[in-house]
């Protein structure tokens, strides 16, 4: 019972009883205020018109009545008590009956007119009544020199509350009732979440086709069966992607392990000696060399993954191209690589030793990925969102077809080709990665047979007379057949 009570169908429940209690309580108050109010001022007036009436009876000359009859004429819930000139109580009839000394203690201080009130709230009003006798009880006659009319509400309060007392019984049992149906139509408005539950515990116990059932209503449930349907779209994505990278990675180190093991095999057997040994040596450090580097580029992906802030400096993009155009001349001097930039430079803030790896990502794969002679040129400039990097060759360019995936961790178009070339598959992954970590993003532009133009683009302010009408702008390629990718991009394979 303590569970059913802590569940959504218990609170909501226990919340709307106390709404409803607290309602009922809320307006019974204010009908008692209200009604205490109206029963009070009726009085009043009630006293004033038998005031104005009896004061026009004593103002029409002198007079000799009846008490009896006198009540009569005025009515229930009226009193009357009379007052003789030195103030002795000569009769009390009706609802002054109990009251005499009270009321006449009241009238001793109180001015014509004035409205009296005694302790048990009931109103009253003394009036002069000169000229006036009264008979009481077929006694004489009395001369009478003042009245006291008196008007006992409480009547009226006892009916009001044999009225709320009711309505109290009425309410007791509108409460029992509307719980009731509350509990039913709870049961009804919550079943979605029901099916909901039933629903993920079925995708808890392995059914990952299985999803919360979202009808075409778009209800409250609705939208939320809908969230947590993408919720398990996305932690399924993000399952098959982690599957992937592990078989991925472990295809990737198998390989150099594979000849790692080879090698020292055929030492064991004796097979090896002199030059062969030597060799054998040679390349088994260029497996380790390639399982450390797929283990570093690895455990960088990691740490951008896990959203680790990248170093942030002031930097100059135009010095650091420089820099990477020098080394890719060096190492590859029969190749044409050129480098436009402001000649102010093209400052930005970033991580400088990332930034170059990707810039260098870049330039290794338009120099490993294209025929020779092929031209390679990096163009810096400002636009209005900040810094931008073209890196621009009219190479062998990229299939549309492959272009949706040049930055899937793994990836090869041409894998023999590029495990020739000693890469691990993640350096497109890395260059998305590090410009993502720097709130950026990167684009290729790409046609085949006609070349690539992968753009950086770094956020922060355009600095001001960086951009050169036409001469620091990358000059319009063909775009037949260019493509996009969000995000991150690159100009060849990986």
């Amino acid at each position: 019972m303590s569970r059913w009570w802590a569940g959504i169908r218990g609170r909501l429940l226990a919340g709307f009883l106390m709404l409803f209690v607290l309602a009922l309580a809320a307006s019974g108050i204010i009908t008692a205020f209200l009604v205490d109010d109206y029963i009070n001022e009726r009085s009043v007036t009630k006293l004033r018109d038998d005031e104005r009436r009896i004061t026009a009876l004593v103002g029409s000359g002198p007079q000799t009545i009846n008490a009896d009859q006198f009540e009569t004429m005025l009515g229930p819930p009226l009193g009357i008590m009379g007052q003789d000139r030195g103030g002795d109580i000569l009769f009390a009839i009706g609802s002054s009956a109990g009251r005499e000394y009270e009321l006449a203690r009241l009238a001793s201080t109180a001015a014509p007119g004035q409205i009296l009130k005694t302790s048990d709230d009931v109103v009253a009003v003394r009036i002069p009544t000169p000229g006036m006798r009264m008979t009481y009880d077929d006694r004489d006659p009395d001369a009478v020199a003042q009245l006291i009319l008196v008007n006992d509400a409480q009547v009226d309060r006892r009916t009001i509350l044999g009225y709320v007392g009711s309505m109290a019984v009425i309410a007791s049992v509108a409460v029992v009732v509307l719980m009731g149906l509350a509990v039913v139509v709870l049961h009804v408005g919550l079943r979605p979440l029901a099916e909901m539950a039933q629903a993920a515990d079925a995708i808890a116990e392995g059914s990952r086709d299985e999803r919360l059932p979202v009808s075409d209503r778009r209800t409250e449930t609705d939208v939320l069966a809908a969230a947590v349907n993408r919720a398990f779209d996305a932690q399924a994505r993000a399952e098959d992607r982690a599957r992937t990278f592990a078989a991925d990675a472990s295809h990737e180190l198998r390989t150099p392990l594979a000849t790692i093991s080879g090698w020292l095999e055929l030492h064991r057997q004796g097979t090896l000696g002199g030059r062969d040994l030597d060799q054998a040596v040679a390349r088994i450090e260029d497996e380790v060399g390639r399982i450390r580097l797929l283990v570093d580029e690895l455990g960088l992906l990691a740490r951008l993954d896990t959203g680790r802030p990248l170093d942030s400096r002031p930097l100059d993009l135009a010095e650091l191209a420089d820099s990477v155009v020098e080394d890719a001349r060096v190492i590859h001097p029969d190749l044409d690589i050129e480098l436009q930039a402001p000649p102010a430079g093209l400052p930005a803030t970033g991580d400088t030793a990332r930034l170059q790896q990707v810039l260098r990502n870049l330039v290794g794969n338009a120099v490993q990925h294209n025929p020779a002679g092929t031209k390679i040129r990096l163009t810096l400039y400002a636009d209005h969102a900040g810094a931008r990097v073209d890196v621009t060759d009219d190479g062998s360019g990229i299939p549309a077809a492959d272009l949706p995936r040049l930055f899937d961790r793994f990836w090869r178009a041409e894998a023999s080709r590029s495990r020739d070339y000693g890469g691990s598959g993640l350096g497109l992954a890395i260059v998305q990665a590090i410009v993502r970590a720097h709130g950026g993003r990167v684009t290729v532009d790409s046609r085949v047979g006609q070349g690539t133009t992968v753009s950086l683009h770094l956020p922060g302010p355009p600095v001001q007379g960086v951009v050169r009408a036409g001469a620091d702008r990358p000059p319009s390629g063909p775009t037949a057949s260019t493509s996009t990718v969000p995000g991150v991009s690159n100009p060849a394979t990986k």
